[in-house]
């Protein structure tokens, strides 16, 4: 599980913090990324932000920072709201580790989709900025994850606790050692690993782009007193207790847990902005895309310097995952992004369990938007309009990819791999 949970980490985090800098890269990169202010930080990012059109050192390192301080504008934003973070892996994006805010400001709906604008359109600055880096760009970034982060309480400082191995840890229960003395988590990031923050920032930008395609505010009014718990919600006073809100598991408490039965039960959007959705499919066809591009850069290199993500030939357990990569799983991975494209084309159809015959078209999900109710697409009315007759992709189809990962299992590969 600590492996698990650390894939989770390093997922939400992405980020490329650089402890030393290869001699190549631009001397703004590495005051990127160990400056210990905001501002200082800022400023260096401005000035690969500048060089960039003609740098693609600089571009790439840009990149990598918009990237992150995305993440930044997210986690800030919660925290300037007294955002709460559940411990359940049922909510897995939500375990955030937010500090505690005493006196967090109001929160309405309106500005919790302001957050989530910034945090989008930052990263697709970051996606775009990362792919004006030429295929051939010859980048190497030597990385120390435990050595700098982000600002994730506004006090307009890069704290040791704002660390990204300090979040790492926090998420991991302690499976990372961040003490003195303990071993450094150090890559060296080349350009294959400039495509895979770019899919992940694709990814991201993928799930924005589908929450606000869609008027949430009645779950927001309805359920997020329980994520927020001192914003000044609507139902505040009348349902969070004085014990405060989610720092604990969702089933700590029967409260607890009827206010997740609550956020479930009102998962029913309207759709307001059709063209969000349909941005979303793209963005996930655009994953899939750079993660092709990612492994042909990767089984193409010939050394074996302090991989992020290696290849078949490039041998070792990485320090982080505790996993070794063989050609199996390359070429497993290599055809769960052809089911998945395929899905996304509406190619082969996603089968549901109570429905025989027909499968759910996942392009037309997408590209003819009608409102999102969850609990009504798993017992099936809301899919209705999207089954048709066609090739449905089967639990053996699946079952076939999923061996040839063993026991680490596909989701913490997917999770690497990207």
């Amino acid at each position: 599980m600590t492996r698990i949970a650390g894939l989770v980490a390093a997922a939400l985090f992405l980020c490329l913090p650089i402890s030393s800098v290869a001699a190549e890269m631009p001397a703004a990169a590495k005051t990127l990324f160990e400056a210990k202010s905001v501002s200082e930080r800022n400023t260096a990012l401005s000035a690969l932000e500048a060089a960039a059109p003609g740098d693609p050192a600089s571009a790439y390192a840009a990149g990598a920072g918009e990237f992150f301080t995305a993440l930044e504008i997210l986690a800030s934003g919660l925290h300037r709201h007294g955002f709460e973070s559940p411990q359940s892996f049922v909510l897995p994006l939500m375990r955030l580790p937010v500090p505690d805010n005493p006196n967090p400001e109001p929160l309405t709906y309106e500005k919790f989709r302001a957050i989530l604008v910034a945090f989008r359109d930052r990263l697709e600055k970051s996606a775009a900025t990362l792919g004006s880096v030429p295929a051939d760009a010859d980048i190497g970034l030597v990385v120390d994850l435990i050595h700098a982060g982000i600002d994730l309480n506004e006090d307009g400082n890069i704290a040791p606790d704002e660390s990204i191995g300090a979040i790492m840890a926090s998420l991991s229960r302690g499976g990372i050692d961040t003490r003195d003395g303990a071993p450094q988590l150090t890559f060296r990031f080349d350009r294959a690993d400039g495509y895979w923050l770019q899919g992940y920032a694709e990814f991201l930008m993928a799930q924005a782009d589908f929450w606000l395609a869609h008027d949430f505010k009645t779950m927001f009014d309805g359920s997020f007193h329980m994520l927020f718990p001192r914003a000044k919600l609507p139902l505040q006073d009348t349902l969070v207790p004085p014990d405060g809100g989610m720092s604990g598991s969702i089933f700590a408490s029967e409260w607890r847990f009827a206010d997740f039965i609550s956020l479930v039960h009102l998962v029913n959007w309207p759709v307001v902005e059709p063209e969000r959705r349909q941005a979303a499919r793209r963005h996930l066809l655009e994953m899939i895309r750079l993660s092709r591009e990612d492994w042909k850069a990767i089984r193409a290199e010939t050394d074996n310097d302090r991989e992020w993500l290696p290849g078949p030939q490039q041998k070792g357990i990485n320090p982080l995952t505790g996993l070794e990569v063989g050609e199996e799983q390359v070429q497993a991975w290599l055809a769960a992004l052809d089911t998945a494209e395929d899905l996304l084309e509406g190619r082969v159809l996603l089968p549901h369990f109570r429905i025989a015959g027909k499968g759910i078209n996942m392009k037309r999900f997408f590209d003819e938007p009608k409102p999102f109710d969850l609990v009504l697409s798993i017992t099936g009315p809301a899919i209705a309009p999207y089954l048709e007759s066609g090739k449905i992709l089967t639990s053996d189809d699946f079952d076939q990819i999923q061996r040839e990962f063993g026991g680490a299992g596909f989701l913490t590969f997917a999770l690497w791999f990207n």
